[in-house]
């Protein structure tokens, strides 16, 4: 049997501010952007560098007040998303130009370099650029 995580979806209360913090300030490709419905929109990103048959994610529009409160608290304060980077210090200094908070300042840990930033609604992310064999 094979089986893969094809992708995941994000709470986010709005597409297009969502759309924004991906694409510029991480530089995220859009793969898909389609209109559902009236208030609906098939969206989804992936980091550069990924190929279509990685992880992606879907950005999914807040509905309801129990999915509004998830919105940036989708694992109640812990890290939610691990981006491998190839070069830390580029990404890094990318976080830093692009002004997106960092939580927790990068260090060098057994596995590699690592750096806790928050997205636009407060998901914590770890860039890592693991330690090479």
């Amino acid at each position: 049997m094979k089986q893969y995580i094809s992708q995941f979806a994000l709470l986010v209360s709005d597409y297009d501010e969502a759309i924004e913090f991906y694409t510029k300030k991480l530089h995220f490709k859009i793969l898909e952007d389609s209109k559902i419905n009236e208030f609906k929109r098939w969206v989804r990103i992936m980091p550069p560098g990924s190929s279509e048959m990685n992880c992606h994610i879907l950005l999914a529009k807040a509905v309801g007040e129990t999915q509004e409160k998830a919105v940036g608290n989708q694992t109640g304060g812990r890290v939610f998303l691990f981006l491998y980077t190839d070069d830390f210090e580029r990404d890094y200094q990318n976080l830093i130009d692009q002004k997106v908070k960092i939580f927790r300042d990068r260090s060098i840990e057994e596995y590699g370099k690592v750096v806790v930033f928050e997205d636009l609604y407060g998901n914590l992310w770890d860039l890592i650029e693991p330690k090479t064999p």
